[in-house]
């Protein structure tokens, strides 16, 4: 059963969100300034795309020119980041929280403590160079149990699930996921409609909009306040995407 609604975990966290609407709140922070003010396991599902430690933006990371990657520019995307910021974010998240699902990509995938199970996004689409050639699937990272454990058995790794170019350039975000991938794994990790979804890496939202989509309440998180505007333009938005 639910311990808290979402008000009173937004009472409980004390501090204005950047916006609020029924769906739910987007704060505009760093998350770990939030993130400890909300009480043990009041959230169901915490989905997160976070960083992926690959020094994004700059050219002699591996991935082709022609990309034109911009970096992010409140931080440096490094495998120190990883360490010192993401890997503390998902051990706070997993005292908050229920469950767990995050896409880490690959290059610095073992950094995170020990998923209970793990699947792959195959998307041939999105090829990046690794060490050891092309690169077809990103890792999934799950913690805790299925929801639907028990009830009904759904895979663990999804195929294809891309956006056209013209929905990934309307994020505005140097490295967003599709989503009908993102509301894959939000349907994956949460059953029901009273269930609350945490982003503490929200970027352009796409969580936030794939949980209101889905009928589910959400938290979202992102400390760039360019994407936080992004988020709240596109829940707005009649046509959520």
């Amino acid at each position: 059963g639910r311990i808290m609604t979402l008000e009173q975990i937004i009472e409980a966290i004390g501090v204005e969100p950047y916006h609020r609407e029924k769906a739910g709140v987007i704060y505009c922070a760093d998350c770990m300034d939030i993130l400890p003010k909300i009480p043990d396991k009041s959230i169901d599902l915490v989905l997160t795309d976070p960083p992926y430690g690959v020094n994004l933006g700059n050219i002699d990371n591996g991935q082709a020119k022609d990309k034109n990657q911009q970096p992010y520019t409140l931080f440096d995307d490094t495998p120190e980041y990883i360490l010192n910021v993401c890997v503390p974010t998902i051990s706070l998240c997993r005292v908050i929280s229920k469950r767990i699902i995050i896409t880490p990509g690959n290059r610095n995938m073992w950094l995170y403590p020990q998923p209970d199970d793990c699947g792959v996004w195959y998307n041939p689409a999105g090829t990046s160079r690794g060490r050891w050639g092309f690169q077809l699937s990103q890792p999934i990272l799950y913690y805790g149990k299925d929801p639907r454990a028990g009830i009904s058995s759904t895979a663990s790794s999804c195929w294809g699930h891309n956006d056209s170019v013209a929905v990934i350039r309307n994020m505005g975000h140097p490295c967003p996921k599709p989503f009908t991938f993102i509301r894959w794994l939000l349907n994956k990790g949460s059953r029901e409609t009273s269930d609350i979804t945490l982003d503490p890496f929200l970027g352009s939202g796409t969580t936030a909009v794939a949980a209101k989509q889905l009928g589910r309440q959400f938290i979202g998180i992102e400390i760039e306040r360019k994407y936080c505007d992004i988020a709240v333009q596109r829940l707005a938005q009649e046509i959520l995407l």
